[in-house]
């Protein structure tokens, strides 16, 4: 439709493609001299006679250049043309009839699995859909959202406790990384007072929120994933200014909330259905789960909706009421949430809104007797640090808290000597310098074996050249400015520190206003220095360089974490090897190691990257709840029915 402005070729040997391309473009009015099929030297002749008569251009194409990618590349084809799919197999080889192949094709319908858990209501989960910028309405209506909401900027959001409006002498104010003097919006700090009165506001609502049928309570979340929906432009455009996301990460992270209400509800559905143990005769036993009381969320800024989304839903919906603390580096999307739970009819009591400093009031809340469960996300640090707080028992508490953390991770991606470089190279960039790294689950390392090492750094420098650095209001932008001063003053820090112990092989250019850090690639850093073993959180990215698979299987796996890790390679058994040896919460394989999709890839890790059940998957509500197992005798031995009786008529005496 763009024609003459574009040119369309169709490379294709599949004869209803083409014709499917050739019929599209004359019903566009495209002359056929400006349309061009594409096809390799040596196939599909009678294919290419035909298209010479109808008067269609026709480029025939022929690999050229080294040797062994030229064997690989003529492998892949034939693998391609023999497969048991192959439109020229079937065509040439098989001899099926015009009529099948040229038959539209059909999608089989996904066989349904005796075993699924997904409940009849409210219907099975789905992940919600990104937006399609290349598609003009999507794109002009968010540009509209960013545009709205900046000259919207600078609200105040006041704290919520117990369904009230609470302001306070100490103001907490939210600015645009990419334009510091930009302010995004103000809240306000609790103090131990306020911090005290939502303790007791959800320590009052605990019983009846408990009490409350679950359906009710998933009800709750599918309502709030419904307000998300339909404000998703807006609360999107919102992280453009807060935490300067990309257009893509910020509905990225928009979407991945709605997925959390989606599927959790659904989950707590799963989970209170009843369920009866080893069945014995005269005997009943009966396997539940009851919630565990109040829950404090503590959230992170890289992900401020989707994250705080789904630790507050997972403890709402389990029947815990919640105090949820958002990160002081983005409070504004904190109140979206907040103002969305309010909306969405969220009993009083059941759901606090309180921004406060970790050092002091968070510190408190950890330790107080009244809170069952924390649930955090962020720093190894802070972590460790909460972890050893809830060790100690206070004066007044009656339970062992319940905790659950998720601290970041040293990624590596291994590149193995036979690996589609192209690939590999495109998965890095998206793994290392999405959200400019800002990512638990971000490629901090890459381990390339060393035949593939100078061709995979070359390629990955002009690759990290290509990126686009600036105000993701703009959405050609590919990276953003990291969160604030201090961040990026650390950053440059071990930069700096890399370029002494190794090579800075590529840095890019960065505005001169806000805190910008561009794409950075470091070389010849060893495998043991801090570098790359201590988490960045940045857009930096180590290269390294291994002898074989077993010395790249070493070195990702030297680290204190085990969080993500990937691996891109064309030989199953070198595959295989890496899913049994590569020890991560998350391995993916010939893709990027970031993104992970609710329901689909549950998240999470362990040893120092967190303790608990992935976020998304079929554990992760067990971890607020609270399992019981009742056993009821019933011989009716002692049975003593005049007392029942009794309760309607006289008493007996028992003459």
């Amino acid at each position: 439709s763009a024609y003459p402005l574009v040119k369309t070729a169709l490379a294709s040997h599949n004869v209803r493609s083409i014709a499917h391309g050739v019929v599209a473009a004359r019903h566009m009015g495209v002359p056929e001299h400006a349309l061009e099929i594409q096809m390799l030297y040596g196939m599909a002749e009678p294919v290419k006679k035909a298209i010479l008569e109808m008067g269609i251009p026709l480029c025939e194409y022929s690999p050229m250049g080294e040797l062994l990618p030229g064997m690989a590349y003529l492998v892949r084809r034939l693998l391609e043309n023999t497969s048991n799919e192959s439109f020229l197999r079937k065509s040439f080889a098989e001899g099926l009839s015009p009529e099948t192949l040229l038959s539209p094709p059909q999608i089989p319908d996904e066989p349904t699995s005796p075993e699924s858990t997904k409940p009849a209501w409210p219907g099975p989960y789905g992940p919600e859909p990104p937006r399609d910028f290349g598609k003009a309405p999507l794109r002009e209506n968010f540009a509209r959202a960013v545009a709205s909401v900046g000259r919207a900027l600078a609200g105040t959001h006041p704290i919520l406790v117990d369904g009230k409006r609470i302001v306070t002498s100490r103001e907490l104010i939210s600015v645009n990384p990419a334009h510091p003097s930009q302010v995004v919006g103000r809240t306000f700090l609790a103090t131990r007072e306020e911090a005290q009165r939502a303790v007791m506001a959800a320590q009052s609502a605990a019983h009846q929120w408990a009490e409350t049928p679950v359906r009710e309570r998933a009800g709750l979340l599918l309502r709030v994933a419904d307000i998300l929906r339909s404000r998703r432009d807006e609360l999107a455009a919102l992280q453009v200014y807060e935490v300067s996301k990309t257009w893509r990460e910020a509905d990225a992270d928009v979407c991945e909330a709605i997925d959390f209400c989606e599927y959790y509800a659904r989950e707590m559905l799963r989970l209170s259905q009843p369920r009866s143990m080893d069945p014995m005769a005269g005997e009943a036993n009966h396997y539940l789960y009851e919630p565990r009381g109040v829950a404090l969320v503590i959230a992170p800024w890289n992900f401020p909706l989707a994250i705080s989304t789904g630790m507050s839903m997972a403890a709402l919906v389990a029947g815990n009421p919640v105090i949820y603390k958002p990160s002081s580096l983005s409070p504004i999307t904190g109140a979206a949430l907040a103002q969305a739970v309010r909306e969405a009819g969220c009993p009083r009591g059941v759901f606090q809104f309180l921004p406060a400093t970790g050092t002091e009031t968070a510190t408190w809340l950890v330790e107080h007797p009244q809170v069952a469960i924390i649930a955090f996300t962020g720093s190894r640090e802070v972590g460790l640090e909460i972890l050893q707080r809830t060790a100690s028992v206070r004066p007044g508490q009656q339970m062992l808290k319940r905790v659950v953390l998720e601290m970041g991770g040293k990624n590596a991606i291994i590149v193995d000597e036979d690996a589609d470089l192209d690939a590999a190279v495109v998965g890095v960039v998206q793994s290392a310098f999405g959200f400019q790294g800002q990512k638990c689950s971000a490629c901090s390392r890459v381990i390339v074996l060393e035949e593939q090492y100078h061709r995979f750094v070359q390629r990955l420098v002009e690759a990290a050249r290509s990126l686009k650095v600036g105000d993701p209001v703009d959405p050609s932008v590919q990276m953003g400015a990291v969160i604030d001063a201090g961040a990026r003053n650390r950053i440059q820090n071990l930069v700096e520190l890399g370029r002494q112990v190794g090579e800075l092989l590529f840095q890019g250019e960065v505005p001169k206003e806000g805190y910008f850090v561009g794409p950075t690639i470091l070389g010849g850093i060893p495998a043991d220095h801090r570098l790359a073993q201590e988490e960045i959180f940045g857009p930096v990215v180590c290269v390294m360089q291994a002898e074989d698979l077993e010395q790249a299987l070493e070195v990702a796996n030297a680290t204190a974490y085990a969080l993500t890790g990937g691996f891109y390679s064309r030989t199953p058994a070198n595959i295989e090897r890496i899913k049994r040896e590569f020890k991560v919460g998350n391995l993916y394989i010939n893709r990027k190691i970031t993104g992970a999709v609710v329901g689909r890839q549950p998240f999470g890790g362990f040893k120092m990257s967190g303790i608990g059940s992935r976020a998304g998957g079929p554990d992760y509500l067990l971890q607020f709840l609270e399992p019981r197992t009742i056993t009821e005798n019933t011989l009716r031995r002692g049975f003593a029915p005049e007392l029942e009786i009794g309760k309607s008529g006289p008493p007996v005496t028992g003459e």
